[in-house]
């Protein structure tokens, strides 16, 4: 059931220096959290944590093994450096087999380059979508294929293969729309221009004997 797994090693330090010095050993710390439980923290390799989180996704189970034990988590969190390419923590879900989970799950349009329709475009109106479900139910990231689309077409909620399992409850109303597509339309930027500025007009020229002539005017009136 929980085909990846990777180990963990429990840890009793905290803070964010001894944060610091887990990480100059190529591990991250991390947490597991769960439901009536305490928080347990640990510590899992770098390099094997990024291998496990490409091959996961968002919502795949994995199991954390602690000594003879795996433990049954998902990835809920990870903070990264904003800078550099360094993973700061991670939060672990731990999971109940037998109870409904809501987890996050992003949507990724494929096949963007491959749009048969041109000259066209693509705009994402929803690029995630929260659902509900037993842990064995959950689906990996939710892929939308764009390559046949029309101009004037768009994709809800409810065209993907996830609304019609009974198993599964998305979080929000079917009839909201992931992407559309409409035609490429290129402006005529020199219309635009001569639009804007009437080139037949010029400029009023106030010689200084204009000024003089109005000044002694308003003399006069005084």
């Amino acid at each position: 059931m929980m085909k990846l797994k990777m180990a963990a090693e429990e840890r009793n330090e905290i803070g964010s220096g001894v944060a610091g010095q887990i990480r100059r050993t190529k591990m991250i710390p991390a947490v597991i959290y769960g439901r009536a439980q305490d928080n347990v923290h640990v510590k899992v390799d770098d390099s094997e944590f990024r291998r496990i989180h490409r091959a996961a996704g968002a919502a795949t189970i994995l199991g954390l093994t602690m000594g003879n034990e795996d433990v049954p988590v998902i990835i809920k969190e990870i903070q990264k450096d904003p800078v550099r390419d360094e993973i700061l923590h991670v939060d672990f879900q731990k999971i109940n087999m037998d109870e409904k989970l809501r987890v996050t799950l992003p949507i990724v349009l494929i096949n963007r380059d491959s749009i048969k329709a041109q000259p066209s475009v693509l705009t994402q109106q929803l690029d995630e979508i929260e659902i509900e479900s037993l842990p064995t139910d959950l689906p990996g990231d939710i892929e939308v294929d764009v390559s046949d689309m029309e101009i004037g077409d768009s994709i809800s909620l409810a065209d993907l293969v996830i609304a019609k399992n009974e198993d599964i409850t998305l979080l929000r109303d079917l009839d909201d729309v992931i992407c559309s597509l409409a035609e490429f339309i290129e402006e005529d930027l020199d219309a635009l221009e001569e639009d804007d500025l009437d080139l037949d007009m010029e400029p009023e020229l106030v010689s200084d004997e204009d000024d003089e002539d109005e000044l002694l005017d308003e003399m006069e009136q005084d």
